[in-house]
């Protein structure tokens, strides 16, 4: 019976040794894979950061670009509307216009805040 045990023990040592190894190369593949996934994460957010700024860059020059139009499209409807309604009139019509348009934009954007806060908080029966 000895001997019977004994040879039990001689199998199970290689098998143990093998699982062990077999560990070992599943960790280093792991390690292997992980490495490789954050050098690839690492150059997608390079990537989009070189893009990002590039957009950043084009939406300032709309913004900035949209702004002077507006200004130009005021003046230009202020020399227009002089002599129809006198320069005060005109002034008037104009700034009432622009304080209206700014009005509907604000609660447009107070309704369209409101609406996402309330989805994200959960309370999405009340965003309807």
């Amino acid at each position: 019976m000895i001997d019977e045990h004994s040879e039990t023990d001689t199998r199970a040592a290689p098998a143990d040794g093998s699982l062990t190894a077999g560990v070992r190369a599943l960790l280093e593949d792991g390690q292997t894979l992980v490495e490789a996934e954050l050098g690839y994460q690492g150059a997608r957010v390079a990537y989009a950061w070189q893009r990002g700024k590039g957009v950043a860059l084009l939406l300032l020059l709309a913004v900035f670009c949209a702004f002077f139009a507006l200004v130009s499209l005021v003046v230009g409807l202020l020399l227009a509307l002089i002599p129809l309604l006198t320069a005060w009139g005109a002034m008037a019509v104009v700034t009432a216009a622009l304080i209206v348009c700014a009005a509907i934009c604000f609660f447009a954007a107070v309704r369209r805040f409101r609406k996402a806060r309330s989805r994200l908080l959960g309370n999405a029966g009340d965003a309807a």
